[in-house]
């Protein structure tokens, strides 16, 4: 894979942002070209409804890499981010903003964990429902057996 081309993935922005009923919020589109440990990522104003997409320009493991499944999936954080935000500050209020507490910090993994799969289901779902032809990635669990058996990316 050459890399991920601004056209691709404004193509798929611009279907989801239809589908997930986001038309009122501006998103622009930033492909990463510096070497990111991320897929992708996404930076949200929920006052202002501006995002920016940040998308990996060649990821990790191109060979089960998704790119509508990540649009979609960075989409849905914007559904979410409310939520996400309320549910951070009742963290904070509960257990304080000390990083380094191991209940803050307990309570903080399972949150993420929660919300990240959480996300990448929504994102599956949709793309099934949508009858997407590509088949969906395994991104992070991938990355994991290519480190523990030594193998290339996806091989």
């Amino acid at each position: 894979m050459a890399g991920i081309t601004r056209e691709e993935v404004e193509k798929h922005l611009r279907k989801w942002q239809d589908i997930l009923r986001l038309r009122d919020w501006d998103i622009r589109l930033e492909i990463v070209k510096t070497q990111w440990r991320k897929f992708g990522d996404i930076k949200i104003d929920l006052e202002d409804k501006n995002a920016v997409l940040l998308v990996n320009h060649k990821p990790y493991s191109e060979k089960e890499y998704n790119l509508e499944e990540l649009v979609v999936h960075e989409l849905l954080h914007i559904k979410l981010y409310a939520m996400d935000q309320m549910l951070m500050d009742l963290l904070n209020a509960v257990y304080g903003e000390d990083e380094d507490d191991p209940k803050r910090d307990f309570a903080h993994t399972q949150f993420m964990v929660l919300l990240e799969t959480t996300v990448e289901d929504l994102a599956k779902g949709y793309l099934a429902a949508t009858r997407s032809d590509k088949s969906l990635s395994f991104g992070r669990l991938q990355k994991q057996i290519d480190e523990e058996l030594g193998t290339s990316p996806g091989t």
